[in-house]
């Protein structure tokens, strides 16, 4: 008998020992991998990047989960009462995790024989949120309780609540109170009313279903729910149920189109990613602040979309079937290079593709003040005279006979008029003296980026290049001879303000001070005496150049105030041509002087640079002779001083 009792008694001995290794088993697997608690002391969640305009306008917003964090302090007193009253009424008594609230759900589950009821807690469906997977199993079940457990050891329920409302999800897009607070009604969550509030809190039982973008009626239900249960719990008084529930609904637009300036906003998304990593751009909650100026921004889409109706209307006369032209026009600060403004073509939301940054097409004329830029700085003159007759230069296998694109020719001629006038055959031969090899490098020099083969034809504007390179080496001319490089963010701070990224305009001199005055002087001549006349009715000092190229296919107009350069490029993604006679003077200077003449009449008036190395006299138009006085056929143009 004395043996069977210490037989029992070491049985018993073993068997709890055998059940304590096995719970014990058990808790370190489903603890062992259970994420650090610690780790949230660090955590910070993704927040909203937003993108400014210099005028401070909201231009776009990038997140990867559209979340802004805020203190509990700042949000409505019935936006938390509301939340813990449909979401977990016992959430100010409990240890983390319900137990009158588990075992009435593992009944309801048992007679169903399957998960049908949850009895998560506001801290449990944190938990979820942040360390866990939404698939329902009892491992994942037992991993939240025990998560719960340890949160509510180490935070009170204010900061477990604050997670909690900064983490969820609230649908279309909306992670945390703040986002949904504007998503849903345009407005930060501190001003959301009764009503406003309810209806946010009811959400995260289902977001997508009770979304007011979605489904209102539906939204509306569970707002009303959500009110009741706030009466039936004492928060709200009869009065104030009565009032909510008849509140009218109204949700923010719903408006994919929400991004302004999208084009724009594509090609500096682009320049950041190189600098910054995407996780840092669209995570961080970061505050980046642009070059461009909104209200010139808008004066350009306005422009484009009236420059594109006409044009399609006279092509549409002409024959030309299902009529499909582009547009593009970027503004460049000529002093700093900052972009002011950027259209990349007729809809962004049909073709998101860039035609002021990334499409390379030719210049055509558009190209020859680079050519007669250089010949200033090598000692021409704008008298200096040039033969426009026809010509032929041998080549390999046949020989090249560049034309007018007038068909006419007018003799020995000054290289002012033969700027003004686009005269290929000058250009041609102009590029002959100056050798091609040197035309290319001064090119480069004035920031082409692409590559030109160094033959003649490149007089004519044969080589591709992006609107936005050749708007910047017009800026050159305006800008005392020194070189910009375009840029559109100023800078980048990051959630808590600190600066992170500032730009550092560089400008570097790539012609002679005089050289640019006089260049820009010429360019001038284009619009008070050649091909650019239409810009005449500007009440400002303009110069710029057209641009042709072969069949129609491009046109363009590159010019400058003393203060922005701005490009306009018209054409066809399919190459087509635009039709017979639509020149850069008739597709794209009339957007380009619907643009510049808002700029002109909202700014100062200003002056282009004359330095004291030269001098205005007066030149004979046809024989390039000086005058001493004003005479007929004479204009008054800058020289070198001697």
């Amino acid at each position: 008998m004395r043996l069977n009792k210490r037989y029992i008694f070491f049985i018993i001995i073993i068997l709890t020992g055998c059940l304590t290794g096995v719970i014990s088993g058990v808790f370190l697997a489903i603890t062992r991998d259970l994420p650090q608690i610690r780790s949230l002391e660090t955590y910070s969640p993704s927040a909203v990047t937003r993108i400014y305009s210099s005028d401070n306008i909201l231009l776009a917003e990038l997140f990867a989960e559209k979340r802004d964090p805020v203190p509990i302090e700042d949000m409505p007193a019935f936006l938390k009462e509301a939340l813990v009253a449909t979401e977990d009424r016992n959430f100010y008594n409990h240890i983390g995790i319900d137990l009158k609230g588990i075992m009435r759900a593992i009944i309801k589950d048992i007679m169903a024989g399957e998960f049908v009821e949850g009895a998560s807690t506001i801290t449990q469906q944190l938990t979820k949120t942040l360390f866990l997977t939404p698939r329902k199993t009892l491992m994942r079940k037992i991993k939240e309780a025990l998560l719960a457990l340890q949160l509510e050891r180490r935070y009170t329920k204010n900061e477990i609540l604050e997670l909690y409302l900064n983490q969820v999800y609230f649908g279309s897009g909306a992670y945390g109170v703040e986002s949904a607070a504007r998503i849903f009604f345009e407005k930060s969550v501190q001003e959301l009313n009764l009503a406003e509030s309810a209806l946010v809190a009811g959400m995260p039982k289902a977001p997508s279903v009770y979304s007011p973008l979605i489904n209102p009626e539906l939204a509306i239900k569970r707002r009303n729910i959500v009110l009741k249960q706030m009466l039936q719990t004492g928060i709200i008084n009869k009065k104030a149920y009565k009032n909510a529930i008849k509140e009218a609904l109204h949700p923010a637009a719903s408006d994919p189109k929400s991004v302004k300036a999208p084009y724009f906003i594509g090609y500096i998304k682009k320049n950041l990613e190189k600098s910054l990593s995407s996780s840092i751009l669209y995570k961080g909650g970061l505050r980046i602040i642009t070059t461009l100026a909104y209200n010139l921004q808008q004066n350009a889409e306005h422009a484009v979309a009236r420059g594109l109706s006409a044009l399609e209307n006279r092509m549409t006369i002409n024959g030309i079937k299902e009529p499909a032209p582009q547009a593009a026009i970027v503004a460049l600060d000529v002093r700093t290079g900052g972009i002011l403004a950027m259209v990349g073509g007729k809809n962004f939301y049909q073709s998101p593709f860039n035609r002021a940054a990334s499409a390379k097409r030719q210049p055509g004329s558009a190209f020859k003040p680079v050519i007669y830029a250089l010949a200033i700085e090598r000692g021409f003159s704008q008298n200096s005279m040039i033969l426009d007759a026809p010509v032929s230069f041998q080549g390999a296998g046949r020989d090249w006979k560049p034309e007018n694109f007038s068909k006419d020719y007018k003799g020995e001629m000054t290289l002012r008029k033969a700027l003004a006038l686009s005269k290929n055959i000058p250009a041609v031969r102009l590029m002959k003296k100056l050798g091609p090899s040197s035309v290319v490098q001064f090119a480069h020099s004035m920031g082409i980026e692409s590559y030109m083969p160094a033959d003649l034809s490149l007089a004519l504007g044969t080589s591709e290049t992006t609107l936005l390179n050749l708007t910047s080496v017009y800026a050159v001319f305006p800008n005392k001879g020194n070189k910009i490089k375009p840029y559109g963010v100023i800078e980048v701070s990051d959630g808590s303000g600190r600066i992170i990224m500032r730009a550092k305009p560089k400008k570097n001199a790539v012609m002679s001070r005089a050289g640019a005055a006089i260049i820009t002087d010429m360019l001038r001549a284009v619009v008070t005496e050649g091909t650019g006349k239409k810009a005449k009715k500007l009440s400002r000092p303009v110069g710029g150049k057209t641009g042709t190229t072969n069949n129609y296919r491009d046109a363009l107009f590159i010019g400058f105030s003393p203060t922005v350069a701005a490009g306009v490029w018209v054409g066809q993604d399919r190459m087509g041509n635009l039709g017979k006679g639509e020149t850069g003077a008739r597709a794209a200077l009339p957007i380009w002087i619907d643009f510049m003449e808002k700029i002109l009449e909202e700014s100062p008036a200003y002056y282009f640079d004359i330095p004291d190395d030269v001098v205005r006299l007066y030149m004979d138009t046809v024989t390039g002779d000086i005058k001493s006085e004003a005479a007929p056929g004479t204009v008054r143009s800058l020289f070198i001083k001697k």
